[in-house]
């Protein structure tokens, strides 16, 4: 059990330089969620190119960037899984949140906020994977 463990730490351990060169060598993207829209509202990427995406929060209140079927069809780095609940990045005002992803199948997926009528004051939009 000890040795497991042992192990595991230092796996764990190798893989942390990987982990910051993966995050240093993404692309980054960032995206404003302001009272009701976001900026961009459409994103353009590459299927198999890794993303930093920068989501801040500039809005009065809090919102989210919901795209389950993009995060479901994308690889997220380890350490930002949990950020993403459900397929959705959720943030009070003045929030931001960095995450690493890269997308695999290509395809157009719908984002939106799903806070109680966001989407239809303008906070939907597209991300467009080639």
């Amino acid at each position: 059990m000890i040795k497991r463990a042992s192990a595991l730490v230092l796996m764990l351990a190798a893989m942390a330089p990987m982990r910051a060169a993966l995050a240093q060598t993404a692309t980054p993207v960032s995206v404003t969620l302001s009272d009701y829209t976001f900026t961009p509202n459409a994103l353009n990427l590459k299927s198999g190119t890794a993303y930093q995406l920068h989501f801040v929060n500039s809005g009065s209140k809090g919102h989210d960037f919901s795209a389950p079927e993009f995060f479901a069809a994308s690889q997220l780095a380890p350490e930002d899984q949990a950020k993403v609940n459900k397929g959705l990045v959720a943030l009070e005002s003045g929030q931001s949140v960095d995450i690493t992803i890269t997308p695999g199948q290509a395809g157009t997926y719908p984002i939106e906020c799903t806070h109680f009528m966001h989407k239809m004051m303008g906070m939907h939009g597209n991300i467009i994977v080639q």
